[in-house]
């Protein structure tokens, strides 16, 4: 880590409730009251500088509540599909790379110094993780100051969910650097996709005081009980979603990490850790020559 202050601030989160503090601020951030809700909107926007001009409601005095502001919706051409090519991919985040690139077996690169099992991340399902064994991964962290819906890179139809519970550590760089297993230990929702090249996993990560994880075709999926709960949408009238079409949402900010089977994709070659990028931007692109 940097500094002792990244340090003590990695320290602090083993020391505090986490699920306390996250229930406590959920409370806070669904609150209707006006003076709770105005006071809240009003310090967040100046602590991160909030530019309103790209949503659709650029009057902060009219959102009913924090957590509708901070899920505002952007206006319709704020984001063009950038990734338009069949065989593109779409970034599913407005944001910056954590980390990205090739799976080495089943470790996923976190940090130095820090990597993560398949298994562990998909939530103990050693079938599953092995469609992604030696494929790529992208992780992408979403500031408190970004866009926080996520959308789809690629068009795939839903086959199952697995909400997996955790710890709620934060998942900024600090914290990568200094927290273990991050990503396979906190709380969070993995979304498992079929596409014409493969399936694709989308995954939305808890974090410190997220209020919540939310999807279009479920709704608000945490908390839940303490057990990996999987949902199988192939049991059910098939839900398909295009590329660049809103999948959720975090009540607060978190980290998306998207899984491909391997020789199946490549990311741009100009993309490194610490990149910014867009939702809808060209995050990569599917290997032509290697179908599904």
């Amino acid at each position: 880590m940097n500094n002792w202050r990244d340090k003590l601030f990695v320290t602090l989160q083993y020391l505090i409730p986490q699920h306390g503090l996250s229930r406590l601020v959920g409370m806070l951030a669904r609150s209707e009251v006006p003076w709770i809700k105005t006071t809240f909107i009003s310090l967040f926007m100046k602590r991160f500088g909030i530019d309103l001009s790209e949503a659709q409601i650029e009057d902060p005095d009219q959102f009913e509540t924090f957590n509708a502001f901070f899920t505002r919706a952007l206006k319709p051409d704020a984001r063009p599909l950038e990734a338009s090519d069949a065989a593109d991919i779409a970034c599913p985040a407005d944001g910056a790379v954590s980390q990205l690139g090739a799976i080495r077996a089943n470790q996923v690169f976190q940090a130095k110094g820090h990597d993560y099992s398949l298994y562990d991340l998909l939530g103990g399902d050693s079938a599953l993780a092995s469609e992604f064994t030696n494929g790529q991964f992208a992780t992408i962290y979403l500031s408190p100051r970004d866009y926080h819906r996520v959308h789809m890179p690629v068009t795939g139809t839903l086959r199952e969910t697995r909400y997996v519970p955790g710890d709620l550590f934060s998942v900024n760089e600090a914290t990568a650097n200094g927290v273990p297993n991050l990503f396979a230990r906190n709380e969070r929702l993995v979304c498992i996709f079929d596409t014409e090249h493969g399936p694709a996993a989308v995954i939305l990560v808890g974090a410190m005081i997220v209020a919540g994880i939310e999807t279009v075709f479920s709704g608000q999926v945490t908390p839940l009980p303490k057990q990996v709960v999987t949902t199988d949408y192939q049991r059910t009238a098939p839900i398909t979603l295009e590329k660049g079409d809103e999948l959720g949402r975090f009540l607060l900010g978190s980290t998306v990490v998207l899984l491909f089977p391997e020789g199946k994709a490549r990311f741009e070659p100009d993309l490194k850790a610490g990149s910014l990028v867009r939702v809808k931007g060209k995050l990569g692109q599917y290997n032509q020559d290697n179908p599904a």
